[in-house]
């Protein structure tokens, strides 16, 4: 099964790219046949809510893999981390304005080696600033060998109440050459025990396309993770990152890099094992079944305010407490001593702030929401383009038309979504459909970001955009 346009890509590091890949270019599609819109899931559109995640940077080990904004010491000084937590989440709360809080995300780094205390912590510290309702979910990653069932348990009394378990593989071998301290039965108990906690609220994370890694033997890790899974998975490609050392060995002939059509057999091979066994394909990576649909996640391919809290993390939000009316993209500085000097000294971390524009902010609706089955309602198109609507941007002849007719995209009454063959191609969709999107606003006026669609068809291979997105679930290290 040969790639026809591209596939998933595992997101690099905290500030990364949508999924890349190229492939020799875009087959016929399934023919125009419209696939019914998927049902809606409550959204979070209130526009004085936001997300919070809560970056814990720290590791024992770096993985093999590993080019994330992650640190292994010697010692960790808990207790000012966790104070400059607590302090960064209240003044960027205040900052924010935000009355409702709908879901936190600890990620890293491995947050489940800081202590449930840390957790509980900010928290409260969130519950003080603003609304956290008691039903909001709370997640947190948590490596298999820190992950045993009375410290899980200390977890869930701080307030967790959603596990996400970075499994990475079940095969030994596969393990070791991750780099990854656990082994295929840690990985077992912790799973076990995590559901007995969390049951029906533990996703685990899992890696395809590692050098040597057959399609059989990817086959055989789907059925065993199905015996062991509850009711979501994330699956990742793995990206070889400049700098890791895993990407030296392949690229000194140590490993072998996977060829491209594997990889896009494998992750074919993986949505139809999934769906067979009743998951919801609802994201490019992501799977969940009776419900289990991660609602953090949502929130940012949704394109909900988020706010970043911890070293490295990244938010979009309106600063209200400023007399803001726009929508920012906010770093925390990356090194953590650094980040805690500034936090203690003016009460956040924040590195770099950029108001986006109307063009950006679409972009990012746009490369985000098309993730989704559920793709982007009009309702929250119009949200962030009260003059253009969907239909104004993307039903008139060009791309998208283009796009429908091969059986790639569907825009109805539902809004715009891919298909089930344009899901699974969604990065060699993105360039067109950006190019159109910049067109009809008028975008021209900006500096050209490429050739139009029928100057650059050659082939038509075209690479992802780069869109900044953080603070996911399978853009952290651990989790």
């Amino acid at each position: 099964m040969a790639a026809a346009r591209g596939w998933p890509r595992k997101v690099a590091a905290v500030a990364a790219a949508l999924p890349g890949g190229g492939g020799p270019g875009r087959a016929p599609g399934p023919g125009p046949a419209v696939e019914p819109a998927p049902e809606p899931v409550p959204e979070t559109a209130a526009p004085a809510t936001a997300t919070l995640y809560v970056h814990w940077p720290y590791c024992r080990k770096r993985c093999s893999y590993c080019n994330f904004n992650t640190y292994v010491v010697r010692a960790v000084d808990e207790a000012a981390v966790r104070a400059c937590l607590v302090r960064e989440a209240q003044t960027l709360l205040r900052l924010s304005q935000v009355h409702s809080v709908t879901s936190v995300f600890f990620g890293g780094g491995t947050p489940s080696l800081a202590s449930p205390g840390t957790v509980a912590a900010v928290l409260e510290a969130v519950a003080g600033a603003a609304h956290l309702p008691a039903a909001a979910e709370v997640t947190l990653e948590a490596n298999p060998s820190s992950a045993s069932t009375s410290r899980l348990a200390g977890f869930r009394a701080a307030g967790v109440n959603r596990l996400s378990i970075g499994v990475q593989s079940l095969d030994d071998a596969e393990l070791r050459m991750l780099g990854r301290e656990h082994t295929a039965a840690e990985a077992r108990q912790a799973v076990e025990a995590a559901r007995g906690l969390f049951p029906g609220r533990t996703s685990i994370d899992l890696l395809f396309g590692l050098p040597g890694q057959s399609r059989d033997a990817w086959a055989q890790q789907l059925e065993a993770a199905l015996r062991l899974c509850d009711d979501h998975i994330s699956l990742y490609q793995l990206t070889l990152e400049r700098g890791t050392a895993l990407a030296a060995q392949v690229r000194g002939g140590a490993l072998p890099a996977p060829p491209q059509d594997l990889l896009a057999d494998m992750y074919e091979t993986a949505r139809n094992v999934l769906v067979a066994a009743g998951f919801r394909h609802y994201e490019v990576s992501n799977f969940a079944r009776k419900g289990a649909l991660s609602t953090h996640n949502l929130s940012y391919w949704r394109a909900d305010e988020y706010i970043g809290v911890g070293p490295g993390a990244h938010g979009r939000f309106i600063l209200r407490g400023e007399g803001g009316c726009s929508r920012e993209a906010r770093v925390q500085t990356l090194e953590p001593v650094t980040w805690m000097r500034e936090v203690q000294s003016q009460g956040h971390g924040t590195r770099s702030r950029v108001v986006l524009n109307p063009l950006e902010q679409l972009e990012e609706l746009l490369s985000l929401g098309l993730r989704t089955d559920e793709g982007i309602t009009h309702e929250r198109w119009e949200h962030f383009s009260p003059q253009l609507s969907l239909q104004d941007v993307f039903g008139e002849p060009g791309e998208a038309r283009a796009l429908q007719q091969e059986g790639w995209l569907v825009l109805d009454s539902g809004g715009l979504r891919c298909t089930w063959a344009g899901l699974a191609v969604l990065d060699s969709l993105l360039p067109d459909l950006l190019w159109q999107l910049q067109r009809a606003l008028g975008a021209a006026r900006c500096p050209p970001r490429g050739a139009p669609a029928e100057e650059r068809a050659g082939g038509r291979d075209a690479k992802a955009v780069s869109i900044k997105m953080d603070n996911k679930p399978q853009e952290q290290c651990a989790g």
